[in-house]
């Protein structure tokens, strides 16, 4: 399809996902939120956990993984995102990374009822207001040959006052929600049921780098009309492909001056 050889369009993928990853981690700094959304997102490396060969389950970058994400439902922009598994130690990874961009220290933050969240908000957002929404699912009434394969669904909405005084009507993970069919939609190695799943951690991480910097400068959000990073004050013009794809040697050069 473009005249190069594979290996080079490897390379080529490799190092903007990792220019993707430095500029993010370098620029989504000093953000004036008023509100976050975060949630986690299933995934797998190698092989799910259940496949893993006994002396390999629980070891970082294989089997069952897991990407954390925190979007502003605001000026939509993906904060910021973490790789790892669903335990408290992530948890506490993840959140003191977001404590570090958000420069609000009032912000309401919003999570599922994972209980990993608490103890590093409480701590780490110590004037934040947490809520927690938790939904309740079931099987479809009647099931018949039509809805043999449909999914379960919400029965129940639960919403929770975890610290502070949240604002009962933005108790919601709506907007971090519709950003995890986003992802599935938008990378292949999140789609189930297929061998397109990520073999190397590293990729993994590489891939998420490309969407989320594609996401938040260059692809305009149908909400607000333009980009995530715009809304958000970090840029002044919209991205191009281009500009991601230049962006390993405008970094080298930054770095070299």
């Amino acid at each position: 399809m473009t005249g190069a050889a594979k290996d080079t369009v490897t390379k080529l993928l490799c190092d903007v996902g990792d220019a993707c990853d430095a500029y993010q981690y370098a620029n989504l700094r000093n953000l004036q939120c008023a509100r976050i959304q975060c949630d986690e997102v299933w995934s797998f490396c190698y092989a799910k956990e259940r496949n893993l060969k006994r002396e390999l389950r629980g070891t970082d970058g294989v089997g069952d993984i897991w990407t954390w994400t925190a979007i502003d439902p605001d000026t939509k922009l993906m904060v910021t995102w973490h790789l790892g598994k669903r335990n408290r130690d992530d948890a506490w990874h993840f959140i003191r990374d977001l404590a570090e961009r958000v420069r609000s220290a009032a912000v309401q933050i919003t999570t599922d009822g994972f209980k990993a969240y608490n103890e590093p908000i409480e701590t780490l957002f110590p004037r934040a207001d947490h809520g927690n929404e938790v939904k309740v699912y079931a099987r479809i009434p009647f099931e018949g040959a039509d809805t043999k394969y449909s999914p379960m669904v919400v029965a129940e909405t639960i919403r929770t006052s975890v610290w502070g005084a949240p604002d009962p009507d933005h108790i919601t993970t709506a907007h971090v929600e519709r950003n995890n069919l986003s992802m599935r939609m938008g990378m292949r190695r999140f789609t189930r049921l297929t061998n397109a799943f990520s073999k190397k951690a590293q990729n993994h991480q590489r891939a998420l780098a490309l969407y989320f910097m594609y996401y938040n400068f260059v692809r305009r959000h149908s909400s607000i009309k333009t980009t995530p990073a715009i809304a958000a004050g970090l840029t002044d013009r919209l991205w191009t492909l281009h500009d991601l794809a230049n962006l390993p040697d405008v970094l080298r050069d930054s770095e070299a001056a």
